[in-house]
């Protein structure tokens, strides 16, 4: 009996070896292609807001290992050695280097990230990236992270270079967590190492140490600091006490502060004081404006309701001047009458002062007075005289 004959085996060799040809052809094209292509751009990506190093830095190497690139042969640039090169930079985690068909040469580079900076007992001053690795510091930037000081025995010998101690690695840990957390990278500013190689938390609320020990179960020692911040403190006030000690997994250990010491702390004021204050002065400003321009406007209406008082010693002296006025007027009056003459005596107006120029509108209405006083004198003079004579 003959064995039936498997096409689907066939079909799939075949498919594979057209496959495979295509491949083929495909690779001699793009070498054929990359003689005739040449580069006619370098593109350079650098992500991120760190800027440990610079395009010009990037420029600087590509120059120092393959030379000038626009206007070179796409196959005559080694894309595999500018990675490697660029990746032995202390400051670039990862390069990426590829050509396009078009002649455009591109780069991407990405930065190591820094977590925490470390201040050993030596005076050496080095970061941690976020992989575990130790980095030089940069003279072009400068990155805000976790500052750890203290009792560091850790050394930076070469230009990457891994962590050697526990106590590093402990740093790395906690640095770690902390990075991760909003709350506690918001709270926590600095790790400090004592004499006992205890890993100590300085927050930025509250003057107390946090006394953290070493970075096992970290993640429950960390759940405990916030139960009590949470319970505790509201009700006793964040500066009553001088360490917190959470490096027992199940239990928190404090030591209070003196009174007399809390005493004479300095009162921190928090925001809302601060606002209350200010609102304060401001109203009292406003007070005091509002009360010196009520003064200024009583100065100024005060003398216009005494300049009648000043004005009445010159009414009396008008009247007094007004009677001697009148007296050469009845001598006349009485010389015309002992002539015997029965026509109305022509009046003298005795010689007047000349008034001022304050006193103009009082000495008209003064001489319309006398003309009435007169003719008045005159007409009971008149009188008297007939009654004589009869």
């Amino acid at each position: 009996m003959l064995k039936r004959i498997n096409w689907s085996a066939i079909f799939t060799g075949f498919a594979w070896l057209i496959s495979l040809a295509g491949v083929v052809v495909l690779l001699s094209f793009i070498n054929v292609k990359k003689q005739t292509v040449k580069c006619t751009d370098v593109k350079i990506l650098i992500p991120g807001a760190d800027n440990f190093i610079e395009r010009e830095e990037i420029d600087q190497i590509l120059r120092e290992d393959q030379g000038v690139l626009l206007g070179r042969n796409i196959e005559n640039i080694n894309i595999h050695k500018i990675e490697k090169k660029l990746q032995s930079n202390p400051y670039i985690a990862f390069a990426k280097v590829y050509v396009e068909m078009d002649g455009v040469l591109h780069i991407e580079v990405k930065q190591r990230q820094p977590i925490v900076r470390i201040l050993n007992s030596n005076g050496q001053d080095f970061y941690i990236d976020n992989d575990g690795l130790k980095m030089p510091i940069s003279s072009n930037f400068t990155a805000n992270v976790l500052v750890a000081t203290g009792n560091i025995t850790e050394v930076f010998g070469s230009r990457v270079d891994t962590l050697h101690t526990k106590l590093a690695h402990d740093i790395y840990k906690t640095a770690l967590y902390i990075k991760k957390d909003t709350l506690w990278d918001s709270q926590i500013e600095q790790l400090v190492v004592d004499q006992k190689n205890d890993i100590e938390l300085i927050p930025r609320v509250g003057n107390q140490r946090i006394i953290l020990g070493n970075a096992d179960s970290l993640e429950k020692k960390m759940n405990n600091l916030l139960l009590f911040y949470k319970k505790a403190m509201p009700q006793v006030g964040w500066d009553a006490y001088r360490t917190i000690n959470i490096k027992y997994t199940n239990q928190i250990v404090c030591e209070k502060r003196d009174s007399t010491e809390i005493a004479r702390r300095p009162k921190t004021i928090s925001g809302t004081d601060s606002l209350r204050i200010q609102r304060q002065v401001s109203d009292s400003l406003i007070r005091n404006a509002i009360g010196n321009a009520m003064g200024e406007q009583t100065a100024a209406v005060a003398p216009k309701k005494e300049m009648p008082k000043t004005v009445e010693p010159k009414k009396v002296e008008t009247k007094k001047v007004e009677q001697k006025k009148a007296e050469p007027v009845k001598t006349e009056v009485k010389k015309v009458i002992a002539n015997s003459t029965t026509t109305k005596p022509k009046e003298t107006k005795p010689a007047e002062k000349k008034p001022s120029t304050t006193d103009k509108k009082k000495t008209t209405k003064s001489a319309a007075e006398l003309k009435l006083e007169r003719e008045k004198e005159i007409r009971a003079l008149e009188k008297q005289y007939k009654t004589q004579q009869n």
